[in-house]
Parts: structure tokens; C-alpha cells; sequence
């Protein structure tokens, strides 16, 4: 579809938006019959089906688009018909629209004499396969997004694409080649009958040429009267009325060219068709005549950091990319740089916005130079390169840092601090039962107790560059690969702290605190998950009274991974020995979720062993470890900046902030699993 390119919907702020252009170029069903009229002349009627309510590309659009055919507003029946949609070349107009059976029914007549519609006319007699195209203003767009379906004009169609619900039809075009692949066009060069008839009057219309303009009004219809009773409008208006309509209609269109003349094409056409008075024209044509300011050009696709990031997100095939940025700027990043941007081609962008003049990456130092905003010169918009990388690096870092094993957050409690300082917090098992309130209504001070646990966090980082060979090779990929092995060495840092304090617990898990037990019983099974449960409910507070909270994981090395699933999602476990007593019912049931770590029965960590198992409590309600982060920030920061001056080259570095520490035994029961 080509009319002219237009800014694209933004499907998600249609209701705050004004109304923009859409041509649909569709391959048509186009009939062409030579009408006879008055004096022997032939003028064509055609026949077409200007829309088949199938999706399209189009220019400009990342996605197909459907017009909702339910949604289509049609402002008359008469509509103008042109040559590849364009106002200098005319063909006629339509008498009839309609749409029947999810598509677009025209009807009309070549009325025009122009060499457009002696070629569609003469092309057609010979077979030419002409075909539709019809312009409408999108007032109202859905975006259908992937995995998404949607119905219109009773088809089914899968996401992503654009629904324009709301739209109103203008011109319609005969075009050479359409999008739509499903239909076929034919030509017919037959004489019929010479009526031309107004959908609503139904009354002949006499043709026009542009030698000869004759408009005949629409007749008046009967019965309306005029004050004094009389009837003022006959069914069939006077002979001599017509006359001087027509006469009228004939002076103002000479008078509307003689003011035109061949200067001014346009305003001579819109003029006629509008019906502009000659005073009017004279307005317009003075308007028009004014010196004009020299010519800016300026670019739909302003250039910004968002739009880069964006481009760059597409090249890395980022998914979900649309949940990141607006329609307006991808579809702005995917026609400057046709989905793809090269390491180079970022900094170059970077550095013309903040001063560069050079159109080449031969000066590789200047453009980093300019790109990270040394020596910016004053009046130029700056982008911020590093913000650029940064952002753009955070989404893979993130990717990276997600793509090691995380058991570590479903078995601890998650604490927010604001600088590295040792932070104390007092436990939960303190005294704090409610005491009796005595008549005179004061309420006693209860106590947090003696019991605390301390904290602190520490920071660790990594810094990785993109050297020289990167930037000459035009290596984007360099800027996803950097960060996603920085963002997969804090996941592998985090865990190696915590599993090392978790692990060398001998003296947290002891006898002593009643929370680890030893035996042959001690295995995952039945009978070893209900001692351990059973021991876990045995513990009690300082003052030797009922602990209150309730047991919830099992955490298991690898090799109890599938007991583990067993005892809690099997409803029966069946013993297959040769005693004639086996159990049936499962009792553990649903109770206790089963979490794996393959760091349990690592050999490099102290403590590890391959068949002990904790039973623990919901970290929310006891938790026995607890993992601290400065300002909450629980994934690792990106930042990007220019090489020190002996390195050529863009550096990241990723660092993370946070603490490890123990906190209450009575939390969990370890169990030793073998003898």
C-alpha cells in the first residue's frame, strides 16, 4: 500500500492520538463494462471488491493490519476513484459501496477523461488484471500481541498484527499489483443500458467530462410545501430550473479555472470537486502565492537514546521486546536500522549527536571520545552512551544472572540495609505472649529478648571490556555476551557464599540445640520424614513452652530429589518387601515442598554430603539463613564507561551488594540420613 509514508499507530494511546492515513492495497475482483449513453458515447462501468477483509503488510507497519469491516465508517456512496492514488490522475466515481459477506463491494463509473482512465479502460479491454486499493483514516487500532488471537470480519487471526477498529473510507484507487495473493481480477467489455443511478434518488445522473462539466442536481422530493400550504418541491423539478442549475455549474467551474489557470492544478481540482465559490478560490490562490521559508526537511525518526536501545534490543532478539517500548519507537528503530545495528554504527550515532562531524569509524579514539561525552561542544542534544550500554547490558546481565540455580531464595529470608555497617536484629522467639490488662488499662512492656543474630554486606564485582577487535569487527554481540557472563558470575558468586555459610553448619545443626538427628532411621523416607517432622514440633522457646511455628520445605542434595517429590506429591507409597504389612496412604501428602540444590553434595564445599536433609520452616515465618542486600537491590548493577587512555575499548563492570548469615536453629532439623 502506497499513498504516502505515514507515522505509524501507536496501538496502546489510540484514544489520545489524532487520525492518520492508511492505504490497503488489496488484489481485487475488478469488472469493467462499457455503458452505452446519449450521442453514442461508451462510458465503463466497473465493478470490484475493494477489500477482502484479509490482513495486510504495509509500508511503514512492523506488523500485518486488518481492517475491521464492522468499524468502517463510509461518509457517501459517491466516492472518488483514482490511478494509484493520486488526486492528478482520475478515473471517476463510485454509485454504490457496500459491504456484504466480510468484504468491500463497489460499484461506479469511469466518468473522468484523463489518460489514467483511457489507460485503466483501454488495459482492461485487454485483459489487464487490474486491481484495488482503498485509503482510509484510522481513528481507533488494536495491537494483538504473539500467542494472541483475535476475530474480525468473521476470520481468526494470530498475533502479532493490527486491528484498525475504527476507520473511515476516502478514495479508492486502481492499482497494478495488490497484497492481497487469495483473489483475481477479470475485465468484461459489454454495452449496457445508460442510467448512472444515485443510490438514494435513483434517479439518472448524466455523466461529465472535464471539456464539458454538466452536474444535474438531485431531484426534490414531493409533498414538502412551502408556508402558505402550497407544495414547493414537485417530484420532477422544471426543465428551465434544471437549465439554470446546470448553467450556474458551468460558470463557476469556468470561473474557478480561469482563476487557476496552469499554476495551480490542485486548488483547481479540490475547488471543483468541493464546490468552492469563485471568492474562495481567489483566497486560496492568493494564500498559495505568498514567498514561502526555504524548505526543512525534517526526520520523522528523531534520534534518541530509546530509540538505539531499542535497535539494539532487536538485534539481539530480545524477547517480548514490545513490553520495553512503545510501538512509536520500535517502529522509529526498525526503519533506521532495518532490525539490525552494529557495534560501530551505535557509537557513530552516539558521537554525531554529541558533536562528532565524521561520517567513519577511521578515527575509532574520537568517536569513543565523543560517543562517552568528552569535550561535548555546547548547542549539541547529548546521548548518553554509557546510559545506552548500560540499559542495554541489563537486560542480559539479568538473563545471566537468572540462568544459574536460585534455590538459595526459597530458603531465605530476604533483608533490606543501607550501608555496610554490621546490622543486629533480635530474634523471634522472644518473650512476647500478651499479658493481662489490669483495670486501670496499662499495658505491660514486653520484651524482644537476648537472643540476636547479626549481618553485613559486602560487595563483589567483575570488570570485562570490549576491546579493540570487538569495535573493528563490528561485534554487537560483544555487548550481550559481556554482560550475561557478568550477570551469570554474580548468580555463581551468590551461591558459593551462601551455600558455604549454609553448609558449615556442625555447630548451628547439633544436638546441643535439639535440631539434628543421627540413626539408621534417618534416611528420606516415610519414617524419617515423620521423626524429623516430629522433632521439629518438639522444640520449644527459651522459656520451654511450644515454638508455634510449622515445618514447610524439605531441602535435598540431588540424589533425594525424587523421594523428596514422591513424599510430597504421592498420595500412596507401596512397600514391596515380603512383610505382610506395608503401608498404603501417603501422610505427608502436600505438606512439605521439596527444594534441591546441587551444592549439598559438592565436595568442594565443607559439610557436604549426598544423603542428608533438612527439614526447615517457611523462611517468612523462622528462617534459618538469612541473605541481606544493600538498598534491596537483589540483582547485580551494569554500568559502562570509555577505556582508560592505554586501552581502546568500552568497560563494564558488574558488582553486587549483599551479606550472608545464619539466624535461628529452631528454624530447622537437619537429618544425617545414614548411620
Amino acid at each position: 500500500m502506497s499513498r504516502k509514508t505515514l507515522p505509524p499507530v501507536r496501538p496502546h494511546d489510540a484514544a489520545d492520538r489524532v487520525p492518520e492515513r492508511l492505504s490497503l492495497v488489496c488484489q481485487t475482483n475488478i469488472t469493467l463494462e462499457a455503458a452505452a449513453v446519449e450521442g453514442g458515447a461508451a462510458i465503463p462501468r466497473f465493478t470490484m471488491v475493494a477489500y477482502t477483509g484479509e490482513s495486510m503488510y504495509v509500508n511503514d507497519w512492523r506488523f500485518p493490519v486488518v481492517v475491521a469491516l464492522e468499524g468502517l465508517s463510509i461518509p457517501s456512496q459517491r466516492r472518488p476513484v483514482r490511478f494509484a492514488h493520486s488526486m492528478y490522475a482520475g478515473v471517476g466515481h463510485t454509485e454504490r459501496i457496500a459491504i456484504e459477506a466480510g468484504r468491500l463491494i463497489v460499484e461506479g463509473v469511469v466518468s473522468r477523461e484523463t489518460a489514467a482512465a483511457q489507460d485503466v479502460v483501454t488495459s482492461g479491454k485487454r485483459g489487464f488484471p487490474w486491481q484495488a486499493s482503498i485509503g482510509v483514516t484510522v481513528m481507533e487500532t488494536e495491537f494483538v500481541r504473539a500467542g494472541k488471537s483475535v476475530t474480525v470480519n468473521g476470520r481468526t487471526f494470530e498475533g502479532p498484527l493490527y486491528v484498525a477498529r475504527r476507520a473511515v473510507l476516502g478514495e479508492i484507487s486502481f492499482v497494478d499489483l495488490g497484497a492481497d495473493g487469495g483473489t483475481s481480477a477479470t475485465i468484461a467489455a459489454h454495452l449496457q443500458e445508460n442510467d448512472v443511478m444515485d443510490d438514494n434518488a435513483k434517479t439518472p445522473v448524466t455523466p461529465t467530462d472535464e471539456s464539458n462539466p454538466t452536474v444535474v442536481p438531485e431531484p426534490v422530493r414531493a409533498g414538502v410545501t412551502d408556508g402558505g400550504g402550497k407544495e414547493a418541491n414537485p417530484s420532477v423539478a422544471p426543465a428551465a430550473e434544471i437549465r439554470a442549475q446546470v448553467l450556474a455549474e458551468t460558470k463557476r467551474i469556468a470561473a474557478i479555472r480561469s482563476i487557476c489557470g496552469s499554476r495551480f492544478p490542485q486548488i483547481e481540482e479540490q475547488a471543483i470537486a468541493e464546490g468552492w465559490t469563485a471568492e474562495r478560490v481567489e483566497l486560496e490562490k492568493l494564500r498559495a502565492s505568498r514567498p514561502k521559508a526555504p524548505a526543512v526537511h525534517v526526520s520523522t525518526d528523531v534520534m534518541n537514546g530509546q530509540v538505539l536501545e531499542a535497535a539494539c534490543m532487536l538485534a539481539g532478539k530480545v524477547t517480548q521486546v514490545e513490553a520495553l517500548y512503545d510501538e512509536q519507537v520500535l517502529n522509529a528503530a526498525t526503519r533506521r536500522f532495518r532490525g539490525g545495528i552494529g557495534l560501530q554504527e551505535l557509537l557513530l550515532e552516539a558521537a554525531r549527536a554529541n558533536g562528532y562531524t565524521g561520517w567513519n569509524f577511521r578515527d575509532s579514539r574520537e568517536v569513543l571520545r565523543c560517543a562517552f561525552g568528552k569535550g561535548l561542544q555546547a548547542g549539541f542534544s547529548t546521548i548518553d552512551i554509557g546510559g545506552i550500554l548500560s540499559n542495554v547490558a541489563n537486560k542480559f546481565l539479568l538473563e545471566g544472572f537468572f540462568s544459574v540455580e536460585r534455590t538459595w531464595r526459597n530458603i531465605c529470608a530476604v533483608r533490606n540495609v543501607s550501608d555496610f555497617k554490621t546490622v543486629t536484629s533480635y530474634r523471634l522467639i522472644g518473650k512476647d505472649q500478651y499479658e493481662q490488662v489490669a483495670p486501670s488499662g496499662e499495658l505491660k512492656h514486653g520484651t524482644l529478648g537476648e537472643q540476636a543474630y547479626t549481618n553485613k554486606a559486602d560487595t563483589y564485582g567483575l570488570l570485562l571490556s570490549i576491546d579493540r577487535r570487538d569495535i573493528i569487527n563490528d561485534d554487537l554481540g560483544a555487548i550481550t555476551t559481556v554482560p550475561r557472563k557478568l550477570g551469570r558470575g554474580s548468580g555463581l558468586k551468590i551461591n558459593d557464599i551462601f551455600w558455604s555459610v549454609f553448609m558449615n553448619n556442625a555447630a548451628f545443626f547439633s544436638a546441643g540445640n535439639n535440631n539434628y538427628l543421627t540413626g539408621a532411621d534417618t534416611a528420606l523416607s516415610i519414617e524419617g520424614l515423620s521423626k524429623a517432622e516430629v522433632a521439629f514440633l518438639n522444640q520449644t522457646d527459651p522459656d520451654g513452652k511450644p515454638l508455634g511455628a510449622m515445618p514447610a520445605i524439605v531441602l535435598v542434595p540431588t540424589v533425594l530429589s525424587a523421594i523428596a517429590t514422591v513424599l510430597y506429591k504421592s498420595l500412596e507409597i507401596r512397600d514391596t518387601t515380603a512383610s505382610m504389612r506395608y503401608p498404603v496412604a501417603n501422610p505427608h501428602t502436600g505438606k512439605f515442598r521439596a527444594e534441591v540444590s546441587r551444592y549439598l553434595s559438592n565436595a568442594q564445599y565443607t559439610g557436604h554430603s549426598d544423603k542428608a536433609w533438612y527439614l526447615l520452616a517457611d523462611p517468612i515465618d523462622l528462617p534459618v539463613i538469612e541473605v541481606a542486600f544493600l538498598n534491596g537491590q537483589e540483582a547485580p548493577t551494569i554500568e559502562s564507561a570509555d577505556a582508560d587512555f592505554n586501552v581502546l575499548g568500552v568497560q563494564m563492570r558488574g558488582y553486587h551488594d549483599f551479606g550472608v548469615a545464619l539466624q535461628e536453629p529452631r528454624g530447622g532439623i537437619k537429618s544425617k540420613g545414614e548411620v
